[in-house]
């Protein structure tokens, strides 16, 4: 069974209510895809999931960027999986690059593992991010970052759980850099990912699960890549906060 193309767009910590209204009245202008071979999910910051869910066209659904890794309690500051469950939100994005290696958080892969496990046993999917520093892909380390991620997220699921999974591959050295990985470079990367779910986890669940790619993915060059046959769409960053988005989500048309 073909794989639904995704397309994801993270806003990270960026918006206003003026801002998120003037943007979502320009998404809520395309076409829709209610019908179409495509699922596009957009992730926004706490503080402004309810608004943006208010104005957001209905054939697109809604993230946030993190949970906190359990039940809630007496941990300040932070947002439960059943808080996001509650409110109406389908996803979150976890594993993120910057929460991972932003100096003020440094999430380690056990950390990330744990918000990922928890967060499926309570209701919620899960945008699984991956993907290795400049010096790592210059030291010939991609593959053996990305397995260690992975390896540390696998270890805590069940096979029924990867159906709620889907995996973004994002080079840390193409984030918000301009920088991006070929198609070619893409494909290698995400063929890769998938052998090593088919080994280590099974060979349905890495027939099934949806590889993203991210880093600076724009309107120009999101159709060569989604062409390429282990990418299976995109987690967006930057170009998820313009009109141009849009003409990303349409990349599905060259899958």
């Amino acid at each position: 069974m073909p794989r639904k193309f995704f397309v994801g767009g993270n806003w990270k910590c960026n918006g206003t209510r003026e801002s998120i209204s003037k943007i979502i009245e320009e998404f809520n202008k395309g076409p829709s895809v209610a019908d179409a071979d495509v699922e596009v999910v957009i992730g926004c910051p706490f503080v402004y999931a309810d608004y943006t869910r208010e104005k957001l066209r209905q054939d697109w659904a809604l993230s946030v960027q993190n949970c906190w890794i359990g039940k809630g309690g007496a941990f300040t500051g932070e947002i439960s999986a059943e808080m996001i469950k509650d409110a109406g939100i389908p996803w979150v994005i976890l594993g993120h690059s910057e929460r991972r290696h932003l100096p003020e958080l440094k999430e380690s892969d056990e950390t990330v593992a744990i918000k990922v496990a928890y967060a499926l046993a309570n209701g919620l999917k899960v945008m699984a991010c991956i993907g290795e520093l400049l010096e790592e892909r210059e030291g010939g380390q991609t593959q053996a970052v990305n397995e260690r991620q992975l390896k540390a997220i696998a270890a805590k699921l069940k096979e029924e759980d990867w159906k709620n999974v889907v995996i973004a591959y994002e080079p840390v050295w193409a984030i918000g850099t301009g920088k991006v990985a070929t198609p070619e470079q893409a494909q290698e990367v995400h063929e890769q990912v998938r052998a090593w779910v088919a080994s280590n986890v099974s060979p349905s669940v890495a027939a099934e699960v949806r590889i993203l790619y991210g880093g600076s993915v724009t309107a120009k060059n999101s159709a060569e890549l989604a062409g390429k046959p282990d990418v299976d769409g995109f987690l967006v960053g930057g170009a998820s906060l313009k009109p141009e988005f849009l003409d990303i989500v349409a990349a599905y048309k060259h899958k």
